[in-house]
């Protein structure tokens, strides 16, 4: 398959699983895709942080982490790579933009390669991932950030290759970021094991796992409830 082959194939991949005919799948993700919505998820996030780290260097030390892999995620993407691939968005694309169905009157920027959405949430869910070694949180966080991907696909904004390559990149980073964080940790603390099942294996509570796993589950419920609002606009 050559380049062109494959390009062709991430157009027609991306009308096939564009919008619909649905107000409210159209209102839910209008909801789904508003950075206010998850700002609950990332308090709940902050406070699994400070309840299972013991001193303020080692909180601030997480957080410094996580700031990196966000500047390693998206920040390259939108600073760097999205001027230098100039990938249009399909909102903009010159051959389908006209057949991209949108929401709202939404088309985002001209370029859209690779999805910042997709290597931003995936970033922030492999970094925990490797931070808390919780079975139950990894789920939730990785569904979270393809529940964001769809979004993107649904409204048009982004191709399918844009998103796979932001996942990729996302995890990149956040392992890149984690490496740093647990070299940096072993030079700055001693690491705690805590041998209980009332913790993971690094030493987070499940029960405060819990609490950010059901904060997503309530925001997903929100998002649910929200969308319902758009059918009468």
């Amino acid at each position: 398959m050559d380049f062109d082959t494959l390009i062709e194939f991430d157009r027609q991949l991306l009308l096939f699983l564009n919008g619909s005919s649905s107000l409210y799948l159209d209102g839910l993700v209008r909801t789904l895709t508003n950075a206010l919505t998850w700002v609950p998820l990332y308090v709940s996030l902050f406070y699994l942080v400070i309840k299972n780290n013991d001193t303020v260097t080692q909180i601030l030390l997480v957080v410094a982490c996580a700031v990196v892999c966000l500047l390693l995620t998206g920040t390259i993407d939108d600073t760097i790579v999205k001027p230098l691939v100039a990938r249009w968005r399909p909102t903009h694309d010159p051959v389908i933009g006209s057949m991209v169905d949108i929401v709202n009157g939404y088309r985002g920027g001209r370029f859209g390669f690779f999805s910042a959405h997709a290597c931003n949430t995936f970033g922030i869910a492999v970094f925990f991932c490797w931070l808390v070694r919780s079975r139950l949180l990894s789920t939730a966080l990785v569904l979270w950030s393809l529940v964001n991907c769809w979004t993107r696909l649904y409204l048009g904004v982004h191709f399918p290759g844009d998103i796979l390559c932001g996942l990729i990149w996302g995890a990149i980073g956040a392992s890149l970021a984690y490496l740093l964080y647990h070299r940096l940790r072993l030079r700055l603390t001693v690491s705690r094991r805590l041998v209980s099942s009332q913790y993971t294996s690094t030493g987070y509570l499940h029960s405060d796992v819990n609490i950010v796993v059901a904060v997503l589950v309530f925001t997903l419920v929100y998002a649910l409830l929200r969308a319902c609002l758009f059918l009468y606009e």
